[in-house]
């Protein structure tokens, strides 16, 4: 699933079911990073990592909060007085505010032991997903003498790691949704030969296979059809559908989780040919398939030797593949992205491209890693899932080595 697919749904995780802060872990992650603090700050739920870390339900916020975890001792919750009790399920000691120059004055004395405190910022916004601190707040933050670092390998920590429990969700879906992709390259040829069909009703009928399997997803799967799949965020609707005929090209992306709590995506793409395909198509194929294959490599290597590797050195490995056979401009959006409760998690994306995405790739993360070449005749995407567990890299489920002959 290409980062232009990002819709609201089913909701799990910080987006639906209250976990419980974990105030020794944070702590021991901070000290082991050189934070002195974490400072967590909202107004009208604009940062919704703040509430899947704390453990908070979805507050009606109308004035702001703050809540700092020293690396040592007691947290502080500083609430407006017209909302005071909002912070009240954590721990730490309780202050209030009532105008904006309390605040300050609160704030600054709050903060004066601390040299180096984690906000969710980033630098330049490179890694925009958890730059959700506005500039105004930086500024006034920074005004106490204080040194802002990003919080992006602790949300990392805290938002993309994944229990032993989740583990077993994302291999659920995989056993239910590998035999639904290859179930529906047979069902488009045996239609397409006998009557004919088109984009939305594949993409109707997987929805039904989904129901079936118990899975949920935030949207029904990408049917693209010859052009449209040159076309990484097409989606065919009722209204603007391609039939599908003998010879064309199809590609199927789908991404799906078990209708459990806390349950984790699987999100694979394939793509095949009704007929024989062209020299073409074997060859982006074959570029494509092999640009997969040297991401995933590179953290199964990275895991194997010991070696720190971050995302964008995924999106490298992919990317330089597909440079080398002289279609880097068709590779258009970064290798993958992380995967969790939802689709697009919180951990280290595989970007070099939209973003340099310096976060480590961590033990017990899920992320996909799908390059892709897309002309305007038709595109190919090839996307597995590679999860990080007891110390290596392996790629979760089935991968395609040649274009599906439908």
């Amino acid at each position: 699933m290409t980062e232009g697919q990002v819709r609201a749904g089913p909701r799990f995780g910080y987006r639906g079911k209250i976990r419980c802060m974990d105030l020794s872990a944070i702590q021991t992650a901070l000290r082991e990073q050189d934070f002195d603090a974490w400072l967590f700050y909202d107004h009208h739920h604009r940062d919704e990592i703040a509430y899947s870390i704390l453990g908070l339900p979805e507050l009606h916020v109308t004035r702001r909060w703050f809540y700092l975890i020293p690396a040592k001792g007691e947290p502080v919750k500083l609430n407006h007085r017209v909302e005071p009790w909002h912070l009240a399920a954590l721990p730490g000691v309780q202050q209030h505010y009532g105008g904006w120059r309390e605040l300050h004055e609160k704030l600054a004395a709050i903060l004066k032991r601390y040299k180096r405190i984690a906000m969710q910022y980033s630098p330049n916004n490179d890694i925009m997903y958890v730059s959700l601190v506005d500039g105004g707040m930086l500024e006034l933050i920074r005004s106490f003498g204080v040194e802002v670092g990003t919080s992006a390998d602790l949300v990392s920590r805290f938002e993309a790691t994944l229990t032993e429990e989740q583990i077993a969700t994302h291999f659920a879906a995989r056993d239910a949704m590998d035999p639904i992709m290859a179930a529906t390259f047979k069902e488009i040829g045996y239609r397409v030969r006998n009557g004919g069909w088109d984009e939305w009703g594949v993409r109707q009928w997987i929805g039904e296979a989904f129901k079936r399997e118990r899975l949920v997803t935030d949207d029904l799967p990408i049917v693209g059809v010859n052009e449209n799949s040159g076309n990484p965020h097409y989606e065919p609707t009722a209204e603007i559908t391609k039939p599908i005929k003998p010879g064309d090209f199809v590609l199927l992306d789908m991404w799906a989780k078990k209708d459990t709590p806390g349950a984790v995506y699987y999100d694979i793409t394939w793509t095949g040919v009704l007929g024989e395909p062209s020299a073409k198509q074997q060859e982006i194929f074959q570029i494509v398939r092999d640009a997969r294959k040297a991401g995933s490599q590179a953290v199964i290597d990275a895991f194997a030797s010991g070696r720190r590797i971050e995302g964008w050195e995924v999106d490298e490995a992919t990317r330089n593949v597909i440079k080398k056979a002289g279609y880097g401009e068709w590779f258009v959006h970064r290798t993958g992205h992380s995967i969790g409760t939802n689709v697009h998690g919180n951990g280290a994306n595989m970007d070099n491209l939209e973003t340099k995405d310096t976060r480590q790739i961590l033990t017990n993360t899920l992320f996909s890693v799908e390059p892709g070449i897309y002309l305007p005749e038709f595109g190919v995407r090839s996307e597995i899932d590679v999860l990080v567990h007891n110390g290596a890299a392996q790629v979760t489920g089935r991968q395609q080595e040649e274009l599906v002959i439908i």
